[in-house]
């Protein structure tokens, strides 16, 4: 299970010993409701085991100590709590009709939470994006200063990629939240269909169209995918915090409170300690893709190895994604924006990054586009090599102020010029 250091007490106690077991029960009496509906199960029975079903865990593991067999400890250990009607406890059902389906009844809990974060990150994301709509950086490409755009569309970026994720989540979420009664080898034998239909609707299930013994691993293995896409997503904008917040860019900020220790050694340190967890629980959770993937080739009808493995990734995915999203909302919620240093590099390339707009401008007087590209170019070097003003090159040089006026140079130098679009953008993604 995941250190307690990442994990969220909610999120935790969905994969306590004690609620695991206690979805078993909800379960195996579920079956049994089903069943008193169908007529096998007397009324005074079903009352007894809905009253007195019962287990305690450390009773559980020690019975677990000689069957060698969980689910075999759990049933004994709930028939001791039982008179005569403990029969009925785990009637016509086989283990995995109640693991399998608690999974299913576990994960939809974790998944109302992991939900609920997903709401929360976008609201605030897009709160930002609009409240830094306008606020003017440079972009950057392949970590080069490009040309300009604002921290807002940065965002909406991001608000954008949530939207995907959420979708996603949502399919991979009604995929895994399914439960299958269709007992030994899923041919519904000892157990009619309409139990497994009674019990997914009781607890809010739905019945798998076909399984084996087990519940097809496919379902895991997209869950935990998308799961891992999630934790992508935040891994890419933890990382462009990350490079934001370092000394030479200084941008943007993680908030660094009163009494925080940014460093043993040396007290001016301000790290972006938060982005750089992110990042590290994102590689976990990545990791946990494969085994996922792994799982789905079973044996026949049915083997465990997919069970130990099972039981890792799937709270501890669940756990970290949790922690994750929760904790990056926060440093959204508290990051610390710097427009002025955005705008100051801005200038930092010395006007290099308006090339674009004086080559087109070329174009537009009546080059070709080599032509322009190559009277652009050699001015860019010199740039790059002297460290002298890029206008004043394109200035003083004849043959490109054949073709452009003063006005043309005010125009292609405005920053305002990469920006008109930007409400159109907004209103495209729905941030208004």
């Amino acid at each position: 299970m995941v250190i307690k250091r990442y994990q969220r007490p909610e999120m935790a106690h969905i994969w306590s010993e004690q609620n695991k077991y206690q979805a078993w029960l909800d379960v195996e009496i579920a079956v049994d409701r089903a069943w008193n509906k169908l007529g096998k199960i007397p009324d005074t029975d079903l009352a007894k085991i809905e009253q007195n079903a019962c287990f305690e865990v450390a009773d559980i593991l020690k019975m677990e100590q000689i069957t060698k067999h969980d689910v075999v400890a759990f049933t004994r250990t709930v028939s001791k709590s039982l008179g005569p009607e403990k029969k009925w406890i785990h009637f016509g059902v086989t283990s995995t009709d109640v693991v399998d389906t608690a999974y299913g009844y576990l994960l939809k809990q974790a998944n109302d939470l992991l939900r609920n974060d997903l709401r929360k990150l976008k609201q605030v994301v897009a709160q930002k994006a609009k409240k830094y709509q306008d606020t003017v950086m440079i972009g950057r490409t392949h970590g080069v200063h490009a040309e300009p755009t604002t921290f807002g569309l940065v965002l909406a970026n991001w608000y954008a990629e949530i939207n995907r994720d959420i979708d996603r989540f949502e399919h991979a979420a009604t995929g895994i939240e399914v439960g299958k009664i269709s007992g030994a080898v899923g041919t519904f034998a000892n157990i009619p269909l309409e139990v497994e239909s009674l019990v997914c609707a009781e607890l809010g299930l739905t019945p798998q169209d076909i399984s084996t013994q087990v519940l097809p691993r496919d379902l895991h293995a997209e869950y935990i995918m998308t799961l891992a896409l999630i934790a992508s997503s935040l891994e890419r904008f933890a990382l462009e915090i990350r490079h934001l917040q370092r000394t030479e860019v200084r941008e943007v900020e993680e908030y660094f409170a009163a009494g925080q220790k940014g460093s043993s050694a040396m007290p001016h340190k301000r790290n972006p300690i938060g982005s750089e967890n992110i990042t590290g629980l994102a590689r976990v959770i990545k990791g946990h893709v494969f085994t996922a993937l792994e799982d789905i080739q079973l044996w026949h009808e049915r083997d465990i190895s997919h069970s130990s493995a099972e039981r890792i990734i799937l709270p501890d995915t669940t756990e970290l994604l949790d922690y994750m999203l929760q904790r990056f909302t926060k440093i959204m919620q508290e990051l610390t924006v710097f427009p002025d240093k955005m705008v100051a590099d801005l200038n930092i390339t010395h006007g290099l990054i308006y090339s674009q707009r004086v080559m087109l401008k070329l174009v537009e007087a009546g080059l070709s586009r080599e032509q322009a590209y190559d009277l652009v170019q050699p001015k860019t070097a010199q740039v790059w090599e002297q460290q002298v003003d890029f206008r004043q090159l394109l200035e003083s040089d004849n043959t490109i102020m054949q073709h452009l006026t003063q006005a043309d140079l005010d125009d292609a130098f405005d920053y305002q010029w990469h920006l008109r679009n930007v409400q159109s953008v907004f209103d495209r993604l729905g941030l208004i």
